[in-house]
């Protein structure tokens, strides 16, 4: 594999995590992806993961999250954009998926949230708002 033409770092602090849950998201199948795109002159990217308890008890979560990492290692310096923030949120099946299906699941959410950054937004297809 080689190596991604921009860096990629952990995403630890909770204040990033709440901004990325006010940002853009996409679920698709066994996960949820937050995906925050920073405005700032870095090119690099940071990933965090998370699960809740819905999904179970801490091995079951560790499990979902040691998984979902490893999907955004191989995937990310593929599909992720530069100066960006995401985070992958676990859901009930995540650690009991098909491997083939996760990584299909954590792509099609990456290709989904990148199309939808490119395609102009609904607020400035709205007509203007009359001034007083």
């Amino acid at each position: 594999m080689t190596e991604p033409a921009f860096p990629i770092a952990r995403l630890k602090d909770r204040p990033d995590f709440l901004l990325a849950a006010k940002a853009a998201s996409c679920a698709k199948g066994c996960v949820v992806l937050q995906a925050r795109d920073r405005a700032d002159a870095q090119t690099l990217v940071r990933v965090g993961f998370t699960a809740t308890k819905k999904i179970g008890g801490s091995v079951v979560r560790n499990r979902a999250k040691r998984r979902l990492r490893e999907a955004a290692r191989r995937l990310v310096p593929l599909l992720g954009r530069p100066g960006h923030d995401y985070v992958l949120i676990a859901r009930a099946g995540a650690p009991t998926r098909p491997w083939e299906r996760l990584l299909d699941d954590v792509k099609t959410a990456l290709i989904s949230l990148a199309a939808d950054s490119e395609s102009p937004s609904r607020a400035s297809l709205r007509a203007p708002s009359p001034t007083v």
